[in-house]
């Protein structure tokens, strides 16, 4: 029998962190997904496999994995026994966007110093009174973070390709993430046939565009969750028809139900 997912999850007052989670997964199996943040990733027992950018990757022996926004992932567990991990969600002020092909290219970074500064960090953040340290400890992480992420981004010649209908449909999402959109008007806004956008996103992003939407919401829902909103105002908040939409969609992403991940931020705010 399964065991029941451990998670904590609670947002800092600390300028550049948007969210803190710790979670040991036995099972969970974490669908293709996009998050508007870096995700600071360490594994301290077992192993993840993902997939980011096409890519198969993983995080053995005690690296250091930082997966950019906007670029689909998944995971599940490498080990029989799951994996116990925690993570930091570093908005744009601490790496922009020229970072983001480096960290694709590479996202699993072997540093014992920058690995230990991240689990100090983590120390930092789950005490109200070291709101300092942890701000100068995050700011030494983001420095050595981009000192192994723009070596890579000088050597890159090539420039990225121009995704076109790919980009301007995902910024039509964007910009209709609550309101939503059909792909119909879609189409017709950006003038071009359905199926043709669904390919064409598909193929620039890695995944499909009403996984990009729901991923997006999910990730809205966590912030509002974790400052206090009750899952049945966060479902319409975030557009999704009603609780229990949210709930199925909120736990096949992020692993367990929305109530129990809003259970564990009040619990931290308690605590801080």
């Amino acid at each position: 029998m399964a065991s029941r997912p451990e998670i904590s999850a609670w947002r800092p007052s600390v300028p550049g962190v948007s969210e803190v989670f710790h979670a040991h997964f036995t099972e969970h199996a974490y669908p293709m997904h996009v998050h508007d943040a870096w995700t600071l990733l360490i594994v301290d027992d077992g192993a993840v496999r993902y997939d980011l950018d096409r890519h198969e990757r993983g995080t053995p022996n005690d690296t250091v994995s930082l997966l950019p926004p906007q670029v689909p992932h998944n995971g599940s567990p490498a080990t029989a026994d799951g994996f116990r991990k925690r993570v930091i969600y570093l908005d744009m002020t601490q790496l922009d966007a020229s970072l983001i092909g480096p960290a694709v290219d590479g996202p699993d970074l072997t540093d014992p110093l920058l690995r230990r500064r991240i689990g100090q960090l983590h120390a930092a953040l789950a005490a109200p009174s070291d709101e300092f340290e942890a701000e100068s400890r995050l700011a030494l992480i983001g420095e050595r973070l981009r000192e192994h992420l723009r070596p890579r981004l000088a050597a890159a010649t090539t420039p990225a390709p121009n995704p076109g209908i790919a980009q301007h449909l995902r910024d039509l999402l964007d910009e209709r993430l609550v309101e939503g959109t059909t792909l119909q008007q879609a189409a017709h806004l950006l003038h071009t046939h359905p199926a043709h956008l669904v390919r064409a996103f598909s193929t620039a992003y890695g995944i499909a565009p009403h996984q990009y939407v729901t991923s997006r919401r999910i990730d809205l829902a966590r912030r509002l969750l974790l400052d206090g909103q009750p899952p049945g105002e966060v479902a319409g908040a975030v557009g999704l028809y009603d609780q229990s939409h949210l709930t199925r969609h909120f736990k096949r992403v992020v692993g367990v139900p929305p109530g129990q991940y809003a259970r564990t931020g009040a619990t931290s705010r308690g605590a801080l």
